[in-house]
């Protein structure tokens, strides 16, 4: 029994397509409920496994899902932590997050659903031998092997082949991937393996490994059909109930990877992709021709299987109704069955088409988007029937809370029944974090010790409203979590997940701040009320050596939501050092050290969390010789917040407004990250920065991948490679020791060299003309020296620098030598003569 309650709480929160987490209510329409029903027909699961967000072949688990109506998943082993973003200046934790709400963005449109492992994405690797340096391999192995016995999947397959290839040229994380997928494929059979796991599920055997052998130029080349061992899939068919080919499908949901780029537009007409059999037995010609699909593989599930043919093979487009009764007869059955796994599976899915038949609308809303531990929330509540079939709503139960509402009233057709209500927060609810940020985390695992919740996408809902009904007489159960609902001129309705904050928040804006000299530096923290009338006071918790005036600043906040400012002027330390300082604001006799975090996008839900505040600080010696820098963003990152810190004024520049005139008025002008991959008006925009080169500037032109290259990002050719350092201890040349950039204003030595995080760079110049200066050079163990990281050519009266060195991680992380660096890049040349357009740029881009 014990066995069975806990495989139940794990299904109804991995069985995430049926449950939607903080968005709309799901409503499925007439083409829609015919493909649910479908899928309620077959009885089978996919486990598709790989490394990051948008590794995933969503083509396929869109074909597995909807043509194939199979339970379907991606299993990711990190959160994509450890790349770059498109949309904005995240990264880290903060990038995993966004990620991890885009890949649950794609499987709403592909129709799967998403786990993951607690393994870090902390950057490339070059092997797995140095990806199992960094992740703790038996814990991963452990997480492959829960979520393949918690998932259950009938076959597995990968989407990276498990071999090592040469020269670095595949990414470790990939390989890994594989590597684990194999061993745990004959693990999660092993009672012995991972024992501890067997207190909530059962071993699990896989009929078959299989490796996605489709290559990624998209074409049909090289064609596998006629080679043993290999299964043909034409993942290009069209499915007429949702009017799109699975292609089409895939676009829609690669397309949800907006932080990476990953845009796509859908083809039409026969695609070949190809399942090569790794372990299990050999099927011969169909990969689920030796594994029954149908209800008959559940004891007592004959009888269940010909009353949903029967309601499939009945059912109306223009009267989804007609066929309830017949489901709830089926509903009934699926209650009594003994395999635990198929009936929390299935009733899920037959709750959903059932809700969706009959037009049912329920909904509990707050009328706030946020309450603290003990507050009393203002809800209502939604129901309504839109169909002739006799429904009577009983209750809502709220079990977080001990909340039961009840209702008992009938729902006749089209007759909306609204109420207001109230709940309160019980006193010991935790904050809304994502459970993988809870503890500290290692540089390659996140630390996660509630076995149950390893392997979810996000958190459970914390406020969860269990409708209960009476439909045709028998009962009817369906769960959604609590939502804030608003509607927007712009946007309409909008929805914005509900979440739980602490009393007060207050946090040092910057994540880092750069001390370069020994003079005090004002630093502004935020204080921000999570319910009303809150007062007390907020002060710095500093490291020993450093001072702070204040040492308190006292705050009375009377409504949510409002903000206080409060400045301290803080000293460092003569010498220099790297700490951290903290912040805690009191509140009724408590301290509270938590921050605030907002993310917000439009193609996700917005996401609130609560980091602790703790701001890195650094004393350095960091000189440098000009003032204006002028700034064109690329994809996002930091790197202007992170100069002003060491006391430049950085101009944003608007891409559309950049002439040879206002550019005239920079010390230095920065070319952002992958800018020329990611901005059209580059080719516009280069011969105007070449321009400024020759008459006396100087353009810091950052990494960009060799997709899309212009040909002349400098004065003179050279060529992107996909050379990267990605050990960030790697040791470092000094190629040209009389060079200004090692000179001045601050000498460079290997010191500044360390501390580096993540990698030192990537997407080196591998040929270049020989006008340019190679000033640094490095490379991973085992590796040729890779010389491009940091070119420099004098153009004119001006010098022209190109730079893959990691500085969009570098600088935000504090890294002093890094700053020294790039200063000192900024430096080169004379100091340029001001004039009145200065004012004019920092007002057009305002």
């Amino acid at each position: 029994m014990k066995f069975q309650i806990k495989i139940l709480a794990l299904l109804i929160l991995s069985t995430f397509s049926l449950k939607s987490f903080s968005q709309a209510p799901v409503k499925l329409n007439a083409a829609e409920i015919k493909q649910a029903l479908n899928k309620l027909e077959v009885l089978g699961s996919v486990l598709y496994v790989a490394a990051h967000p948008d590794d995933e072949n969503t083509r396929l688990i869109g074909y597995m899902a909807n043509e194939k109506n199979l339970r379907t998943a991606y299993m990711a082993m990190t959160r994509g932590d450890g790349g770059q973003n498109l949309v904005g200046t995240e990264i880290r934790e903060y990038l995993g997050i966004i990620r991890t709400q885009e890949l649950l963005a794609a499987r709403r449109r592909d129709g799967g659903e998403q786990f993951f492992t607690r393994t870090n994405d902390f950057g490339f690797s070059k092997n797995p031998d140095e990806t199992f340096n960094t992740w703790d391999k038996d814990d991963a192995l452990a997480d492959v092997v829960w979520n393949v016995r918690r998932f259950r999947p009938d076959i597995m397959i990968t989407r990276f082949d498990s071999a090592r290839v040469p020269g670095g040229r595949m990414h470790g994380h990939h390989t890994a991937s594989s590597l684990l997928a194999i061993e745990a494929f004959d693990l999660a059979n092993d009672p012995n393996a991972y024992p501890e796991q067997l207190k909530y599920v059962e071993p699990w055997q896989p009929k078959g490994l299989y490796w996605n052998t489709y290559n990624f130029r998209g074409n049909n080349s090289g064609s596998f059909s006629d080679q043993e061992g290999y299964y043909e899939l034409d993942l290009g068919a069209y499915n007429p109930l949702l009017g799109k080919s699975y292609d089409e499908i895939s676009a829609i949901s690669r397309s949800q990877h907006k932080s990476q780029g990953f845009g796509s537009t859908g083809n039409r007409g026969e695609l070949r992709e190809y399942l090569k059999l790794w372990k299990g037995e050999a099927p011969k010609n169909d990969v689920f021709e030796k594994i029954d699909q149908t209800w008959s593989r559940v004891k007592g599930g004959e009888a269940i299987g010909k009353l949903i043919s029967q309601a499939n093979q009945a059912y109306n487009l223009e009267n989804p109704a007609a066929i309830v009764p017949t489901l709830l007869q089926a509903r009934s059955a699926i209650v009594n069955l003994k395999d635990e796994y198929w009936k929390n599976v299935k009733l899920k899915e037959l709750d959903l088409v059932i809700k969706s038949a009959m037009g049912l609308y329920l909904e509990v809303a707050a009328t706030t988007y946020s309450a603290v531990p003990g507050e009393m929330v203002p809800i209502y509540y939604e129901a309504i029937n839109r169909s002739d079939v006799n429904a009577k709503i009983l209750s809502i139960e709220i079990p977080s809370i001990k909340k039961t509402i009840r209702i008992d009233k009938s729902l006749v057709n089209n007759k909306r029944l609204r109420a207001n209500d109230s709940i309160r927060i019980t006193p010991d609810m935790e904050y809304s974090q994502p459970f993988w940020l809870v503890d500290e985390a290692s540089l390659g695992m996140y630390q996660v010790n509630d076995q149950e919740l390893i392997g979810l996408a996000e958190n459970p809902g914390m406020i969860t409203a269990h409708f209960k009904l009476e439909i045709d007489g028998k009962p009817y159960e369906y769960a959604t979590d609590l939502v804030y609902k608003r509607n927007d001129r712009v946007k309409g309705e909008f929805y914005r997940p509900f979440v739980i904050t602490p009393p007060v928040m207050a946090d040092i804006k910057e994540s880092v701040l750069v001390f370069p000299n020994n003079e005090p530096k004002t630093v502004n923290v935020v204080v921000k009320s999570g319910r009303t009338n809150v007062k007390g006071a907020v002060r710095l918790n500093l490291p020993a050596g450093w001072k702070s005036n204040p040492a308190f600043v006292s705050y009375d906040l009377k409504e949510k939501n409002q903000e206080f400012s409060a400045e301290f002027s803080v000293l460092p330390p003569s010498n220099p050092e790297e700490a951290y300082i903290g912040v805690q604001a009191t509140y009724n006799g408590k301290s509270y050290d938590r921050g605030l975090k907002v993310i917000e996008y439009d193609h996700i839900p917005i996401q609130t969390i609560f980091p602790k505040s703790n701001t890195k600080v650094v004393r350095a010696e960091i000189n440098r010789s000009n003032q204006y820098v002028g700034y064109i963003m690329g994809s996002g990152d930091a790197i202007p917040e992170s100069l002003e810190q060491v006391g430049y004024t950085v101009t944003v520049l608007d891409p559309n407004n950049i002439t040879a005139e206002n550019l005239e008025p920079f010390d230095a002008v920065i070319v952002g990250v992958r800018a020329y991959n990611t901005i059209e008006r580059m080719s516009v925009i280069q011969p105007r920065l070449m321009e400024y080169v020759k008459t006396g500037g100087t353009v810091i032109t950052q990494y960009n991948t060799s997709m899309r290259n212009q040909p002349d990002i400098g004065p003179y050719p050279f060529q992107i490679s996909r050379d990267r350092v990605t050990v960030e201890e790697a040791p470092v040349t000094i190629l040209a020791p009389d060079h200004p950039i090692i000179n001045g204003p601050n000498k460079i030595t290997q010191k500044d060299f360390e501390g580096w995080v993540q990698e030192r760079g990537l997407y080196f110049p591998n040929r270049w003309d020989d006008k340019y200066t190679p000033i640094l050079s490095s490379n991973d163990p085992g590796e040729t020296p890779k010389n491009g990281g940091l070119l420099v050519a004098e153009y004119g009266e001006g010098h022209f620098v190109y730079t893959g060195y990691s500085w969009f991680r570098e600088l935000p992380a504090g890294v002093p030598g890094a700053f020294r660096i790039f200063t000192n890049m900024i430096s080169l040349g004379k100091e340029r003569p001001k004039n009145t357009a200065l004012k004019s740029v920092e007002t057009d881009n305002k």
